[in-house]
């Protein structure tokens, strides 16, 4: 089993038993956001933790070492070239020494859980592909959310998924979906997709309790939270985006985890470059709505 790093910010804190908030890398690499947009966003995710009284932890691979905190001289290689890292990469990235790993969230959680903290802020998760009954092309986000004992807060699933299959494939896994002060499970730029989440919640301590009365030690909840009603897409013009560029993606034999960058791409030409800040804007939203979850969490005890 390999080690992990933690900063000796997040360690204090871990151990003094205050809210902690884990974060993915992926999203601040040049493989996520394109800079400067991935250093601002890096920014403004701290910055909204931190507003709430909660420690963030950015999870890393760093030459060959697993780390959860950064340091300030790890911020500019965090924003830098990377390689992707799922979970199933980690043991590879360790052995071979990768200089820098980008956790997704499958990875960002497995660190996130190896350190002892509980809850984690993404933008969104990865899901069931369109088509998976032909390519069984299923993200390990899914199972990684409901076996690890971590609340992931996340704006809903990426809308090019199926996502009447992700929640189906995350109720027959265990894992509770909540709706943060929605009925119905969001669809990453815009606030509703026309699928009722299972469970509706209004405060963090609600969440505290659901993740504190877990059926099982290793039992995941997701927080499903809409994107500000300012900063959302207008649904037909990205509907419209999207059945293009996965008409491209077929096309052109685009496959697996390549499908994701090469569609947000695509929907950020179509959508004259207004998907940027509201990407910027949804994961600092989430990133606020984690930290009041781990503040009500550390409080629950």
């Amino acid at each position: 089993m390999f080690d992990v790093r933690v900063s000796d910010e997040v360690a204090t804190a871990l151990a003094e038993s205050r809210a902690v908030v884990a974060m993915e890398s992926t999203i601040f690499s040049h493989l996520g956001l394109p800079s400067p947009a991935n250093e601002e966003a890096l920014s403004r995710c701290e910055q909204a933790v931190r507003a709430v009284g909660a420690v963030p932890a950015v999870t890393a691979v760093f030459n060959g070492v697993a780390h959860v905190g950064i340091s300030q001289t790890d911020r500019e290689r965090v924003c830098g070239p990377a390689q992707k890292m799922a979970e199933r990469d980690i043991p590879v990235a360790i052995a071979e020494g990768w200089k820098y790993g980008a956790t997704t969230v499958s990875a960002a959680l497995t660190l996130a859980d190896r350190a002892g903290i509980c809850v984690f802020a993404t933008g969104g998760i990865g899901g069931v592909h369109r088509g998976s009954e032909l390519t069984g092309d299923i993200s390990a986000d899914l199972d990684a959310i409901a076996r690890r004992a971590v609340v992931t807060v996340s704006a809903g699933a990426k809308a090019f998924l199926d996502l009447a299959r992700t929640l189906e494939y995350l109720e027959t896994s265990g894992a509770p979906v909540l709706g943060w002060q929605t009925d119905e499970f969001p669809a990453f730029y815009t606030r509703t997709s026309g699928l009722n989440v299972p469970h509706r919640v209004e405060t963090a301590e609600a969440v505290a309790a659901i993740f504190h009365n877990r059926t099982r030690p290793d039992q995941g909840v997701l927080l499903a939270v809409p994107i500000p009603e300012a900063d959302s897409l207008d649904a037909g013009r990205l509907d419209a985006a999207l059945a293009s560029a996965l008409e491209e993606c077929e096309a052109q034999g685009i496959r697996g985890a390549a499908i994701t960058p090469f569609v947000l791409e695509r929907i950020a030409v179509a959508t004259d470059g207004d998907s940027l800040p509201a990407n910027l804007a949804l994961a600092e939203h989430n990133a606020e709505v984690a930290a009041q979850v781990a503040v009500a969490i550390a409080q629950l005890g």
